[in-house]
């Protein structure tokens, strides 16, 4: 029998361990000795590989697999220190605000305050005619306006300074006669020539100043009521001290003469041009009636200019935001002006905000410089008034003097 086995291969243990055992390992254990680690078959070449054991839990992990986690793993986050932060004490932001409610608050009053206080002061004057009918209700509202030339509370000095002449109180007469309607077109301030012919009840054909002369402010407004047909709701008189007290409270004015005015009884002398005036100048710019070709009618247009330019300054945002002007111009309405009995607040800021806005400005329709109405004319004009359509009225009515075709 062969050796190496029964069947004759020989020891097929041994032949098997070493074609083998690559896959199963040598004892080494037989061959003297050794590690039990598996041995390499030199030159192989697909070498067996070592499959890392799972560690039990709590075991420390391999120092390779340690490190691959680590390096696995994204960097510690640095944490910066919290910034410090400004301390704000308690309630100052509302403070603040408070403050400022209590300066809005305040300062709205005093608008509010100063208006009334200045009404308060206002001398006030009966116009109801006593006699006769009156036109009745009418849509808008109309005022009559009217420049007084009276010198009452005037010193001599004062007449020597406005050129006014005449010393204490000459009589109740006016240079300025003017209705100012508003209503839903835009305004209308009409001029009335205060030589005007008209028929005055009880004193029969004469100027229409003559009325005032006579009778104050309720024979005027009974005789412009008879003439025009308009119901008259309100009234505000102004005297020549007045008149130059509101110019000098809103800082002057600008007024544009067409042409060089040299006018000794109006004490003025101006040259052509717009330019600055203030009480004293604007108010001899609104007398003067000498030196132009239409005498009373450009004077009448010159006065309607200074009211539009007056009205203009004190609606300023500047008269609004500055108190001491706010304060002068309330001051001198105060003390300047007679109004209505009836003629309130409110209607006497809704005046001070028309004038401000003119709209239309025009002379009655006349036929000559006489100073005769043109009855046709003057009837379309006023109609339009009656009826409250301003806005309808024709320019071929509405002119400067009230002259057909002239302004």
């Amino acid at each position: 029998m062969p050796a190496g086995g029964r069947d004759g291969r020989g020891s097929g243990r041994d032949d098997d361990e070493s074609q083998y055992g690559w896959l199963y390992g040598a004892r080494g254990g037989r061959q003297g000795g050794g590690s039990d680690a598996p041995r390499q078959p030199a030159g192989d070449p697909e070498p067996t590989r070592m499959i890392p054991t799972m560690g039990r839990p709590g075991q420390q992990p391999p120092a390779t697999q340690r490190m691959r986690t680590e390096a696995a793993a994204p960097p510690p986050r640095i944490v910066q220190p919290p910034r410090e932060r400004r301390t704000r004490r308690p309630g100052g932001g509302r403070r603040v605000r408070r403050v400022v409610y209590v300066l809005l608050v305040g300062w709205l009053a005093f608008l509010v305050a100063v208006p009334l206080w200045a009404v308060g002061r206002i001398d006030k004057v009966d116009i109801e005619p006593r006699a006769g009918e009156r036109p009745p209700q009418q849509p808008g509202t109309t005022y009559l306006l009217v420049g007084s030339d009276s010198r009452r509370g005037l010193s001599e000095a004062d007449n020597r300074r406005l050129g006014t002449g005449g010393v204490g109180d000459v009589g109740q007469r006016t240079d300025t006669i003017m209705l100012l309607h508003t209503g839903s077109g835009p305004n209308l301030l009409l001029s009335i020539p205060r030589d005007s012919i008209v028929d005055i009840p009880g004193r029969g054909s004469g100027k229409i100043n003559a009325a005032f002369a006579y009778g104050g402010p309720r024979l005027l407004v009974r005789t412009l009521e008879q003439e025009t047909g308009v119901r008259i709701d309100d009234y505000v008189e102004i005297g020549f001290g007045g008149f130059v007290n509101a110019v000098d409270a809103v800082g002057g004015i600008e007024i544009c003469p067409e042409e060089a005015m040299d006018d000794p009884r109006a004490n003025l002398d101006i040259e052509a041009g717009c330019q600055e005036a203030d009480g004293v100048k604007a108010l001899g710019y609104s007398r003067s009636r000498y030196v132009s070709q239409y005498g009373d009618l450009d004077r009448a247009r010159r006065q309607r200019e200074v009211i539009g330019a007056i009205g203009g300054e004190v609606a300023s945002p500047w008269t609004f935001l500055n108190p001491v002007r706010y304060w002068r111009v309330n001051d001198a309405a105060a003390t300047s002006l007679r109004i209505s009995e009836g003629t309130g607040p409110i209607a006497l800021a809704q005046f001070g905000v028309a004038m401000t806005r003119p709209g239309k400005t025009c002379g009655i329709p006349i036929a000559d410089q006489a100073v005769n109405w043109d009855d046709e004319r003057a009837e379309q004009f006023l109609g339009f008034v009656r009826e409250d359509r301003v806005g309808e009225l024709p320019d071929e009515l509405c002119t400067a003097t009230g002259l057909a075709g002239v302004g």
